[in-house]
């Protein structure tokens, strides 16, 4: 097995997400300025599932964004070489060409993908992925801005 690029630990320096926000559970790739592979393992335990669907589970849609939006986040601040701060936020402000492919189901493996697309005056844009075993489950353009609160 590999060394994770951020562990949880590590994780947890760089969001302000918490159980049950926290949606990625380690980083296992890093290039600076351009990409960032993350994992966030799906399990049965997870707070949603017991109403989406307690038939048929399936990990809501707009949390798979917000796992990308978490991953381009970690992308972001990985690459400024920065830590969480007090004072210090990434906000998720848009998204474009949402679509989902796949369901994702309990015991899957969300590979979470995030392509930083262009860094300008403090906006960010990234193309984002999120695949179960190859097969892309969601994807997306979303944009994103760190600002001091």
């Amino acid at each position: 097995m590999t060394t994770p690029v951020l562990d949880i630990h590590k994780i947890f320096k760089k969001l302000p997400h918490r159980y049950p926000m926290l949606l990625v559970d380690r980083v296992v790739e890093f290039e600076r300025d351009k990409r960032l592979l993350a994992i966030k393992n799906v399990t049965i335990n997870e707070p949603f599932f017991g109403g989406h669907f307690p038939v048929r589970p399936v990990m809501p849609g707009v949390l798979i964004l917000e796992a990308l939006a978490q991953s381009a986040a970690l992308l972001s601040f990985e690459s400024a070489g920065q830590d969480l701060e007090d004072n210090m936020v990434v906000y998720f402000v848009g998204i474009d060409g949402a679509r989902f492919k796949r369901p994702v189901e309990p015991g899957d493996q969300l590979m979470l993908e995030a392509v930083l697309d262009r860094a300008r005056a403090g906006m960010y844009k990234y193309k984002v992925r999120a695949y179960v075993d190859g097969e892309v489950a969601a994807e997306a353009e979303i944009m994103c801005t760190m600002r001091q609160v």
